[in-house]
């Protein structure tokens, strides 16, 4: 049986154009609640053996009640997962000190081996012998008599570590991202963070509290390529280079400089698609966690008259009036039904004599 995400999402694109066209969610439950009671025994009273539809007194309220409880239940453990992974990303070091550790050179001394960025480091062997020095020349540190040196099993284990660590902060990571409107829809890299919309891309490359001047940054921005640096005296330093993962419309494309923060790159899309990557190469993201919905800016006049004739059909419906498609039909009727020779001629035009199927109409 599906979860109840994977059901509920099977409809998420009917029940979204729903929640655009009434604006707000009141009114998209009132629309719920109001098919329930039009058009099934949700709210009909089981007051008697007889009696075939609806529930007994209550049920339907605790069947409403239950559901609420479920996804609030979701949402609260959505909530603190995340926090778990905050405080978890916080917690463990960047990998890039772990292998420092590993690529200690030979003559080091073994008081200046430092690994307190893995518990690995605390974890000791025996005493090291003759035997054991000539087994681990090339391998690992000579120690003195009586030392603890770091053996060749425990730096496995210690870049075991660090491969796990990795991947239990980069595989949720998503969920953290989504949370922070600078990586919304995107992701924290190195050197900078990325959102996205249907249509643009909004990248933020760092930079250190001195750079306050346009003149001491210097950014190329190509169709399919992107060159951001900034000036440390009589030299560059490259922050963001490399290939787009999709191609940029360069005319309605523009940077910008927050002072001692950040450069704000704003990228216009050339095709509707979700990116998953700024720079080709870089480490993707799974484009299914993030928010695909569109918004209504992003829709063009075309999707927009389909929207509003979708709405007003709704409306009329419920009012029990005509529709578009029958309102086009019944005006080209109107001028035939009482011209000379037609058999309806002093007759009052009566629309409900016609049954006028939406397939019947083009607009």
């Amino acid at each position: 049986m599906s979860s109840p995400i994977e059901m509920t999402e099977l409809y998420d694109n009917a029940l979204l154009g729903i929640l655009q066209h009434v604006g707000n969610i009141q009114d998209f439950l009132q629309i719920f609640f109001g098919f329930l009671y039009r058009k099934t025994d949700f709210y009909r009273l089981l007051t008697s053996p007889s009696d075939r539809m609806g529930f007994p007194p209550g049920v339907a309220e605790k069947m409403v009640l239950k559901t609420f409880k479920l996804f609030e239940k979701l949402a609260v453990h959505d909530r603190e997962r995340a926090m778990q992974l905050a405080e978890e990303a916080k917690a463990v070091p960047p990998a890039v000190q772990e292998l420092e550790v590993q690529s200690q050179p030979e003559d080091a001394a073994p008081a200046e081996v430092k690994q307190e960025s893995t518990p690995v480091s605390a974890s000791s062997t025996e005493p090291a012998t003759a035997a054991d020095t000539e087994t681990q020349r090339e391998n690992s540190v000579q120690h003195a008599e009586g030392e603890q040196p770091t053996t060749a099993p425990a730096a496995a284990a210690a870049t075991a570590a660090a491969a796990s660590s990795d991947s239990s902060t980069a595989a949720p990571g998503q969920s953290s991202f989504q949370s922070n409107p600078d990586s919304y829809n995107g992701a924290v890299r190195e050197n900078y963070s990325w959102s996205q919309d249907y249509t643009d891309v909004e990248v933020r490359v760092f930079v250190s509290p001195s750079i306050v001047k346009g003149r001491q940054v210097s950014v190329d921005l190509q169709s399919s390529t992107v060159r951001v640096a900034v000036k440390e005296g009589a030299s560059e330093r490259v922050l963001m280079e490399g290939e787009f993962a999709h191609k940029i419309n360069t005319e309605n494309s523009l940077w910008s400089l927050e002072p001692g923060r950040c450069i704000l790159l704003s990228l216009s899309k050339t095709g509707e698609v979700w990116w998953s990557a700024v720079l080709k190469g870089e480490e993707e993201i799974d484009v299914n966690q993030i928010n695909r919905e569109r918004t209504m800016a992003t829709v063009d006049d075309e999707e927009h008259a389909v929207l509003d004739r979708l709405t007003f059909d709704y409306h009329q419906k419920l009012q029990g009036k005509p529709q578009s498609h029958e309102m086009k039909v019944h005006e080209m009727l109107k001028k035939g039904w009482d011209v000379e020779g037609s058999p309806f001629r002093g007759q009052q035009f009566d629309p409900s004599m016609f049954d006028v199927q939406p397939s019947a109409v083009q607009f």
